[in-house]
């Protein structure tokens, strides 16, 4: 009776979609057992749209990797948007908004003041490496990158003084949890992008990788609990079983021994991007890349058509990064799941059939990707010092003039040196 009066009422859009999604989490709280997929009655339906809209989002996604660093990049910088629209409408109230008109442009200016700190910070040098040859924009650059830090420092300010000037009587708590909410958003959103982002230009390789291991996880999740799921996995997230996790963790361990073999064949995959070009890279590929060659045991029997294989030295760390997609990227699923119940919401949007929103795809993404970064950078990268980071540095941190001056000195200690021998 109480549900009647509800549905009598009109409702906003936004309440429609919160209704709608209620519904699903009902669906989720029947005991573990009756909605797993083996049991759905439309499952074939929501295999078709999802499979649908699959087959778009890895056509987009091998198009933007063909097109290089940047895009790929540019690729990142949408997701974000639309990750943090998502969060942002999650604790809106239309009533409030209406008595505090400016104050959904406040949230986006604090986006965007942070999109501007973290990728000066990442792509700085990069930049400086762009315009080398222009002494006027490598002048006005080079300030722009000394004086970074002061800029988002002081828009930050601005923002916060525009914060307490729009604070309303009745209004503080929602406006103070607003703000909170806000920021919480740009660490969630920002802290796996910058990660992201440093991964495509250490080479396409290290983002690429990790982000198909994930898909590829997650396809086989679904696939093995859809036709074999019986045992739940947990409670948090009842169609999840331990058929689908099992199935997909050797799925996902096998596939990035393989993968990892054809992707480190192509230079313009593995090498790293230095500046903010758009062109295709060649470099040396470095022991990482370069093949080593077995031959097969004598008992392997006599039809198996190999007798030698070719080996990558990374396809051993591809093992390591299969490893962790397939047992402790999913927790970021898990976390996922849970906070959707906290708000009693089934999806975070609706912007993919049968997937619900970009925040819904990204959840094990952003654990992927701070992973790779840290054991690329622990476990891959050589820590000692080279000529190219010296060079960047002395690029990025002197004037034009301070560099003429080491160059001179360079070249003076340099022929005393060939002199005294």
């Amino acid at each position: 009776m109480q549900r009647e009066n509800i549905i009598n009422y009109p409702a906003s859009p936004r309440l429609r979609h919160r209704r709608r999604s209620n519904e699903g989490i009902g669906e989720d709280l029947k005991p573990n057992g009756s909605n797993l997929l083996v049991n759905d009655r439309n499952k074939y339906k929501s295999m078709l749209v999802r499979a649908y809209s699959s087959v778009w989002m890895i056509g987009g996604f091998a198009l933007v990797i063909y097109l290089g660093h940047l895009y790929i990049m540019a690729m990142v910088v949408v997701i974000q948007i639309f990750m943090a629209r998502e969060l942002f409408n999650l604790l809106r109230r239309t009533h409030e908004d209406r008595q505090l008109p400016g104050f959904r442009l406040l949230n986006w200016y604090f986006f965007f003041t942070a999109m501007f700190f973290v990728y000066g910070r990442l792509l700085s040098q990069r930049l400086v490496n762009t315009v080398t040859t222009d002494k006027v924009l490598y002048q006005l650059v080079s300030y722009l990158v000394k004086y970074h830090m002061a800029i988002c420092y002081f828009l930050y300010i601005a923002g916060f003084m525009w914060f307490i000037l729009t604070l309303k009587k009745k209004m503080y708590k929602y406006q103070f949890g607003q703000y909170a909410w806000t920021h919480m958003i740009l660490i969630v959103v920002f802290t796996q992008s910058s990660f992201t982002v440093a991964n495509i230009f250490e080479g396409i390789f290290w983002f690429l990788l990790p982000a198909t291991l994930i898909v590829i996880n997650d396809i086989a999740a679904y696939f093995f609990g859809f036709f074999f799921g019986k045992t739940p996995l947990i409670k948090i997230s009842p169609k999840k079983t331990w058929e689908g996790f099992i199935g997909a963790s050797v799925t996902t361990i096998i596939s990035a021994f393989m993968l990892a073999n054809i992707m480190g064949r192509f230079s313009w995959l593995t090498c790293p991007r230095k500046d903010l070009s758009t062109g295709w890279l060649h470099c040396d590929p470095g022991p990482l890349f370069s093949p080593e060659y077995f031959t097969l045991p004598g008992w392997i029997p006599s039809w198996f058509p190999w007798k030698d294989v070719t080996i990558l030295r990374v396809q051993w760390h591809a093992i390591c990064l299969g490893l962790f997609a397939s047992i402790i990227a999913p927790f970021g699923g898990f976390f996922a799941s849970g906070f959707k119940r906290a708000f009693k919401i089934k999806d975070f949007g609706d912007s993919i059939p049968g997937h619900g929103g970009i925040t819904d795809r990204m959840d094990c993404q952003m654990v992927m990707a701070v992973f790779s970064y840290i054991y690329h950078q622990s476990f891959v990268v050589s820590q000692s010092i080279t000529v190219e980071s010296i060079i960047d540095q002395i690029l990025m941190n002197l004037t034009f003039e301070e560099q003429q001056l080491l160059f001179t000195k360079l070249g003076q200690m340099l022929q005393d040196r060939l002199f005294s021998q």
